[in-house]
């Protein structure tokens, strides 16, 4: 007898994502940016070192490195070496040093040294993705939108919310179903329960309040242990 395919999930109705979102709220009530930045350029810097590095190591390193580089020119003429051993605690310091200093000087020569409050603007800058200029949009400018690192892709699939594995492809099938209003907390919401319940390897599925409301509520049996997942944030340097 041939094999059956398993069905697809539908996407969740507009009520369900609410739903889901009142949920998350409710359980993580004070998830956000996890980034220490008092203004644009900070965060843009701060998003770069963030990349292969935990949130908490770039906030040890970025009040020093915030006093010495005041501005998009301190970065652009510092000496590469210095710039490197300032965030070399970071990891991948000169690969993100030369990203530093190559956004940066972007910055002066197309922007006046200012950070850009687009979309399309932000991408023209080196080391700047679509992840890096929605999170920094939102939480810079508070302009609505998606940034989708793992957890975000991993449980938008898990929850339905998207069929596609390619980042830019979820982005717009997560823009047209989230609520614009709450589009910045998402990322922030879904981070949470990734790394609180929704694991990679081994989602602790019975203990999870959005069982009901997900299409694989049973990846994981009852009473087998969860296992968090730690250490580096994975993804590219250039984000």
């Amino acid at each position: 007898m041939p094999k059956v395919a398993a069905k697809r999930p539908q996407i969740p109705s507009a009520a369900t994502v609410l739903a889901i979102l009142r949920r998350l709220r409710k359980h993580y009530p004070e998830a956000k940016l996890a980034l220490d930045f008092s203004t644009p350029l900070e965060l843009l810097v701060a998003l770069i070192l963030a990349a292969q590095c935990t949130d908490k190591k770039v906030n040890e390193v970025t009040p020093a490195l915030f006093r010495k580089y005041r501005s998009a020119a301190d970065y652009a003429a510092a000496p590469a070496e210095e710039l490197e051993r300032d965030i070399r605690q970071t990891g991948f310091y000169r690969q993100k040093a030369r990203s530093l200093q190559a956004c940066c000087t972007g910055l002066l020569e197309h922007f006046g040294g200012e950070v850009p409050k687009r979309l399309e603007d932000l991408l023209t800058l080196h080391g700047v993705g679509r992840k890096t200029a929605n999170i920094l949009l939102g939480n810079a400018f508070g302009v609505p939108g998606i940034g989708v690192d793992t957890h975000v892709l991993r449980l938008s699939q898990r929850l339905g919310l998207t069929r596609q594995s390619e980042p830019d492809k979820v982005e717009a099938d997560l823009t047209e179903l989230v609520p614009r209003r709450h589009q910045i907390a998402f990322c922030y919401l879904v981070q949470a329960h990734g790394r609180g319940i929704c694991h990679a390897r081994r989602p602790a599925c019975p203990d999870c309040f959005l069982a009901d409301l997900c299409p694989y509520p049973d990846k994981t049996p009852a009473g087998a242990p969860a296992r968090p997942a730690f250490g580096r944030r994975p993804g590219p340097i250039v984000a």
